[in-house]
């Protein structure tokens, strides 16, 4: 057990001042009030606090097409009309709509998620967060479900220079599509998402019985639940799958998307958990005390969001927050009570116990048929290898990555 984790904490003010839209449901406005709450707590002065570097198209083009990250990067509110052709190939229109700044809210993002990972490489941290990151729908040559670049699997790229085998964990309401098709024909990154699944419900992928293909098969897990699933169902799950996972995986490093759409009241979302119960798996995987990369995702009552960040921050920290919320600069959107926990919805739960179990035996039962299969030491060694080199080219980076210990906006 480590005596006290080092956390290092991404944020770039930036990022809230980027505007979706009038009716568009993603507010980016969420992280300032997320920032403002852990300022308001004193959770800065636990942490190393960075303003990411903005990453460059060469580091996007990682994963994304080369002619798709070129396209986000000239494309603006007032020349979209000229390319009629390009934003119907890209996917761009209404859910992912052209703003002021589009690419560099990318850059920024997509940064944060890319400077965790390599301060996680080099050990300079044992938890590194991006509340601004998650962006776990976009694919490798086209935006979706109000994301564009998908820091997430750029992050895990990044991982897998040091590590042999990168477990990622999602439990956004939305199934984390973008990363599992990413990664669908690999055994170096194992994907687990928590999401509704059914209804034609956004994006209409992550059935159990996807579980990847050739190298991948078995190494993709879908866990798909129904409305109204509650904070005692879904942590046992959680934690039954997740216990299972790292024993059986054994990653050298977690990738853990916290979107907060899941929680109860969400304008998108449809189940019933409490902030306490989100967090739960927050803790519960913070338990295994290996190499951990933490970032938002969705969520959509801005100021549940907040609210959820902040306490997982501190559960990260291991510090208990006060219930009460401190006075900040966005204190009257947390009235009347002025309370950071936020208890669990009252949606008719869906989830029958045999569902439930249903679930559970068939996921238990693809594990099964990895437990013995080869593990990928060789790419353990090469990337031991590699990491000489490498090490010394991220310090070197690292150097410019400017230190704050208070960002106000």
């Amino acid at each position: 057990m480590r005596s006290k984790d080092k956390i290092s904490y991404f944020y770039d003010g930036d990022v809230g001042s980027v505007y979706f839209g009038p009716n568009h449901p993603m507010k980016p406005h969420r992280l300032c009030m997320t920032h403002h709450l852990v300022l308001a707590y004193g959770l800065h002065n636990k942490m190393e606090v960075y303003r990411p570097h903005k990453a460059y198209p060469v580091e996007l083009a990682q994963f994304h097409s080369a002619d798709y990250v070129e396209f986000l990067n000239r494309i603006t509110p007032d020349t979209q009309h000229l390319f009629p052709s390009e934003m119907a190939r890209y996917n761009l229109g209404e859910d992912c709509p052209v703003f002021d700044n589009l690419f560099e809210f990318c850059q920024i993002y997509a940064g944060g998620t890319i400077d965790a990972a390599r301060r996680l490489n080099n050990q300079l941290c044992d938890i590194a967060i991006n509340w601004a990151g998650g962006l776990h729908h976009a694919k490798k040559c086209a935006a979706s479900g109000f994301c564009y670049i998908n820091d997430l699997v750029l992050g895990i790229l990044e991982l897998l220079k040091y590590h042999a085998r990168v477990l990622y964990i999602d439990i956004d309401v939305h199934h984390g599509d973008g990363v599992e098709e990413a990664f669908y024909f690999t055994d170096r990154v194992m994907t687990v998402s928590f999401h509704k699944y059914g209804d034609k419900f956004f994006p209409g992928t992550g059935d159990m019985k996807d579980t990847g293909e050739r190298d991948g098969r078995f190494y993709s897990i879908n866990v798909p639940l129904k409305d109204g699933i509650d904070d005692g169902i879904f942590t046992r799950l959680f934690k039954t799958i997740i216990a299972k996972v790292v024993e059986t995986y054994s990653p050298g490093a977690i990738v853990l998307q916290c979107g907060a759409d899941s929680l109860a009241g969400d304008r998108l979302g449809c189940f019933n958990l409490s902030i306490d119960g989100h967090a739960e798996c927050v803790r519960f995987v913070k338990k295994f005390n290996l190499p951990l990369l933490v970032t938002g995702g969705g969520g959509y009552t801005k100021e549940n969001v907040a609210r959820c960040w902040a306490l997982e921050t501190g559960v990260l920290l291991d510090t208990e927050l006060p219930n009460e919320i401190p006075d900040n600069d966005y204190i009257k959107y947390f009235g009347p009570d002025y309370s950071l926990k936020l208890p669990g919805g009252h949606i008719e739960n869906l989830n029958s116990k045999s569902y439930i179990g249903t679930i559970k035996m068939q996921v238990m039962e693809n594990l099964r048929c990895i437990q013995h299969a080869p593990g990928v030491q060789m790419q353990e060694l090469k990337g031991c290898l590699l990491s000489v080199f490498v090490r010394i080219a991220v310090a070197l980076h690292l150097r410019y990555i400017l230190p704050l210990k208070v960002i106000a906006s």
